[in-house]
């Protein structure tokens, strides 16, 4: 039973930050036009997460949690907008640095290992099911 105990706690921790992860990339996702309010403003700058494993103790598995949530460095890309209130002298606007194809894939790959994270509690809690029914018929 302890095994099945620890490979539910890895996979809610595992849950847990791909639930995190998800959040960040939905943030992003959300901001992919946010630009700001005068020229010299920055527009939404993307947020980066990263993970680090944790030795459960009580269990002796290793579990997922957030190291950090950053942001990404990379230079803003520029859009010629003279219309908006957020362009310089030269028409152009600081645009966020937030790539939406690279969201939608970080998104698809979060959503996946939740979904692996998910089948093993429900297989754990099916063999605890029935180890419970095994321990009710022979007693």
């Amino acid at each position: 039973m302890d095994a099945l105990t620890a490979a539910l706690k890895i996979a809610s921790s595992g849950l847990n930050a791909q639930s995190e992860r998800l959040r960040i990339v939905s943030e992003n996702m959300a901001n992919a036009q946010s630009t700001g309010t005068t020229p010299e403003a920055d527009p939404y700058r993307r947020k980066t997460i990263s993970f680090v494993s944790e030795l459960d103790r009580a269990s002796g598995g290793a579990l997922v949690e957030v190291n950090s949530i950053d942001r990404d460095p990379s230079a803003f890309p520029v859009e010629f907008q003279p219309g908006n209130e957020a362009a310089d002298a030269n028409g152009y606007v600081k645009m966020p640095n937030v790539n939406v194809l690279v969201e939608m894939a970080d998104m698809n790959e979060a959503n996946r290992s939740y979904q692996a994270n998910l089948q093993v509690i429900k297989q754990a809690r099916d063999l605890i099911s029935m180890t419970i029914d095994l321990m009710r018929t022979q007693g």
